[in-house]
């Protein structure tokens, strides 16, 4: 029997709707309109087209949006400044930096510019630090719609077998911690594992985010598992996932397609974070 489709655009679109009603309170109650600045440095298309995307959700929850576009020469010293300025507006509760950053540019150390409480994206020592000892702070966007989407989908985490492929401070690590966070039983993996299909068969919950287009086969998926693809690949013109959907989808009972799986959450997360800012 082929898996249920777990739909990212319907279960984002139900969570905008919350945070319409949320921002629209605070406005109310406290007379403060949630606002979100964006640093775009140079022309990467795939980064231009996300924070238009940005701008566009920001604007259909009522938020208050600024976007900083700088040519791709820009001086680490003018992005930091840049961010020193945001970090002091009133106007604005999160600060998202769109990485990547052109090569000269220390990414580090314009995340760690970021004021933690301003740091929308959950990239700063400081809310990285509060996930893994379990205090509140910001947790990044993906990994925090990736457990939205199986929590909304009806999916108990706790006492599962979960198996994470994917080892990057953005979406592996962080989503193996939320998963741990709600008592699953948590594995690591990653391109130098040994057997990797040993492990992911194991999985009742798998996380894919390697940035390789179809890397998990069908049988590589155990029967009945739930299958998140948070990958993103340009195959022949086309999107695909780092999971072979046609064959992963009769084996598992659910599964993220791509696009309109966890892609349509990240944003979505990333409002969620503003609005908790703002608050």
């Amino acid at each position: 029997m082929p898996a249920k489709i777990i739909d990212g655009k319907a279960i984002a679109s139900e969570i905008r709707e919350d945070i319409k009603r949320e921002v629209d309170a605070v406005k109310k109650e406290k007379g403060i309109i949630p606002g979100l600045a964006v640093v775009l440095v140079g022309e990467d298309p795939a980064s231009q087209t996300y924070v238009r995307n940005k701008e566009k959700a920001c604007q259909k929850v009522g938020m208050y949006s600024e976007v900083y576009r700088l040519p791709a020469e820009t001086t680490q010293e003018k992005v930091l400044a840049v961010v020193d300025e945001l970090n002091q507006n009133p106007k604005i509760h999160g600060i998202l930096v769109q990485l990547p950053l052109p090569d000269h540019i220390d990414e580090k150390a314009v995340i760690n510019a970021i004021n933690p409480d301003k740091d929308v994206d959950g990239f700063h020592p400081v809310n990285v630090g509060k996930l893994y000892i379990g205090d509140p702070g910001f947790v990044p966007c993906t990994p925090n719609g990736v457990i939205e989407l199986l929590e909304r989908s009806g999916v108990a985490i706790k006492g599962k077998e979960a198996v994470v492929v994917g080892r990057s401070n953005i979406v592996g690590k962080p989503v193996a911690q939320l998963l741990l966070a709600r008592h699953a039983t948590v594995t690591i993996c990653h391109s130098r594992t040994s057997d990797l299909a040993s492990h992911t068969r194991r999985a009742e919950i798998l996380v894919v985010a390697t940035g390789r287009a179809k890397m998990i086969t069908g049988d590589m998926v155990k029967e009945g598992a739930v299958v998140i693809d948070v990958g993103v690949n340009r195959v022949d013109g086309k999107l695909v996932g780092d999971v072979d959907f046609d064959a992963a989808s009769q084996r598992a009972s659910a599964i993220t397609p791509v696009p309109g799986g966890v892609g349509p959450m990240t944003i979505t997360m990333l409002l969620k974070n503003t609005l908790q800012a703002a608050q």
